[in-house]
């Protein structure tokens, strides 16, 4: 797997110092004790308040340093990749940061980490620093092992903690919030792969058709396999196995209300993290959240293609404690779970402002054409995917099918009624560049005088005039503008097929696009391949002229 990086070896101190240069990093620092220790802390903090360290291996990004500022961590003691921080690493990192009221060390739960920062402690309080700890195992996927997993839990305890040291809480009270909501502290993750720690040699143990539930940070197997499906799906089955451990009921005997913390593994989309929180909303685990936090990624395992989802008891000193305001960039913030705001719809312009009209004639012709380009949607995606984006079959037959759906409310009889609802129609529903420009192309028609044919060719030069294009640019005008001249002088349709076909295939032969997605791509690519557009467009015609 391609990655970007330049040894393993340097990969955490090139990251943290990146950080440290970066505007997220403004309020950052570190000790300099590379490459050894590793610690990232504020540049400016309170001296009479409890300081909250946490810290770990890397490869969990924002986690650790990412939550180092005011009003969550102090400092963040980072390891090597997927490794615990050094016993003298944690150690400076207490001794840089720790005042007369103490620290809290907030532990994920793994061996190295429990042991690394426990001596770590040790050594300090030998030397008089007041130090306590909390360790936060919030992993629910294996009931049955002694020491749960530290997973995107361990936020939410810096988050509560933080809180509490920046209310200039004494330590006592602080490391009392912290143990206690890591206590009640549910997680459980799911993903569609499994993570490749810098391994050239890697391979994985998923199939295309796999995915894994309830599995840690560090790339080990989930507690079980199982079969893709839909995010729905999956969501639905995480937030369920999770809600199977969360109390159904509050100490006075009231359904219980959760935050909810989404948080993304490292390689999910933007477009797929706010999808996956409204295939959340459709869960019975939704009905009794009242807080979200997130979506986002903030404690990830490298390039693992998954979520886990962290549900926490909301009291009002929780509630407090995860919406106050904080410094560090990673946090995404809290807000209440609720259907979205949605206001009324402008009024748009009407799509069918012509009374419907019977031409069978025109109707079979619009039928034929239609199903035509639905049906060489599939092959013309493969042409596009060689020179574009793959979507222009998909976006000629999304428009043809919408206009197939409203068949029986066409202007029929009136071309120029016809050709301006063929513009609304693929005004509101066609995608791309190439809807609008038909759009355009059929709106102008429709206000023309004169006859129908005469009348494209005007809407054809409206559309060169918005969108750019003109003859041999190689684009889908290659096709229409030989095709309506044709018609224009009185030619019949079969002559205009053939003029739409000789001018696609006139494509394949122009080697530089000036316009459309085509002129990004190297001259050397396009050579023999016809523009999707014009293509499209020559099928069309060839299956009108077919007829008769």
């Amino acid at each position: 797997m391609k990655r970007f990086f330049n040894t393993r070896e340097t990969l955490v101190t090139d990251s943290l110092d990146g950080l440290l240069r970066s505007s997220m990093g403004q309020h950052l620092c570190r000790l300099d004790g590379y490459p050894d220790i590793r610690v990232v802390l504020r540049k400016e903090r309170n001296p009479e308040h409890v300081a909250v360290i946490s810290g770990g291996g890397a490869g969990h990004e924002p986690t650790h340093a990412g939550f180092v500022g005011a009003g969550m961590l102090d400092a963040a003691v980072c390891g090597s990749l997927f490794a615990s921080p050094s016993v003298d690493a944690i150690l400076a990192g207490i001794l840089a940061v720790t005042g007369k009221a103490g620290c809290l060390l907030v532990i994920k739960s793994y061996t190295g980490d429990r042991l690394n920062f426990a001596l770590a402690a040790e050594q300090a309080r030998s030397m008089g620093y007041q130090v306590e700890t909390v360790v936060v195992g919030d992993d629910i996927a294996l009931p049955d092992n002694r020491f749960a997993r530290g997973l995107a839990g361990t936020v939410l305890v810096h988050k509560i903690a933080g809180y509490a040291a920046s209310q200039g809480e004494p330590l006592a009270r602080v490391a009392e919030r912290a143990r206690s909501a890591a206590a009640q502290i549910s997680s459980i993750g799911l993903s569609l792969t499994d993570c490749n720690a810098y391994d050239p040699a890697h391979t994985t143990r998923l199939t295309a058709e796999q995915a894994e539930l309830g599995l840690g940070i560090h790339g080990e197997p989930g507690a079980q396999q199982i079969t893709l499906a839909q995010a729905d799906t999956l969501m639905a089955l995480a937030a369920d196995t999770l809600a199977k451990a969360l109390p159904a009921k509050n100490a006075s005997g009231k359904h219980e209300r959760y935050a909810l913390l989404l948080n993304m593994l490292g390689s999910v989309p933007p477009i797929e993290m706010t999808l996956l929180l409204n295939a959340f909303a459709k869960t019975d685990l939704a009905k009794n959240t009242d807080l979200i936090i997130g979506p986002a990624p903030m404690m990830t395992a490298l390039d693992m293609n998954g979520f886990s989802l962290t549900a926490v008891p909301l009291s009002a000193e929780i509630l407090a404690a995860l919406t106050a305001p904080v410094e560090p960039w990673a946090w995404p913030g809290a807000a209440p779970f609720a259907a979205p705001t949605v206001r009324p719809l402008p009024s748009l312009p009407e799509t069918f402002r012509f009374p419907p009209s019977a031409s069978p004639k025109i109707e079979a012709l619009i039928r034929h054409a239609a199903k035509t380009l639905i049906g060489n949607a599939e092959a013309l995606n493969a042409l596009d995917a060689q020179i574009g984006d793959g979507d222009a079959g998909s976006t000629f037959a999304e428009g043809a099918q919408e206009i197939l759906k409203t068949v029986d409310r066409l202007p029929l009889a009136n071309p120029q009624e016809l050709f301006a609802t063929f513009g609304a129609i693929l005004a509101r529903h066609a995608g791309g560049s190439s809807g609008v420009l038909l759009s355009i192309m059929f709106s102008a028609a429709g206000r023309s005088s004169d006859t129908w044919a005469k009348a494209l060719l005007e809407g054809l030069t409206t559309m060169q005039q918005h969108g750019g294009a003109k003859p041999g640019d190689r684009t889908m005008i290659d096709a229409l503008h030989p095709a309506f001249t044709v018609l224009a002088a009185g030619g019949a349709l079969a002559e205009a097929a053939q003029a739409a076909r000789d001018g696609a295939d006139a494509t394949k032969r122009m080697t530089h696009a000036n316009a459309g997605r085509a002129s990004y791509v190297p001259d050397a690519k396009l050579a023999n391949i016809p523009d999707p557009g014009a293509e499209a467009i020559a099928r069309m015609f060839e299956a009108l002229a077919s007829m008769g």
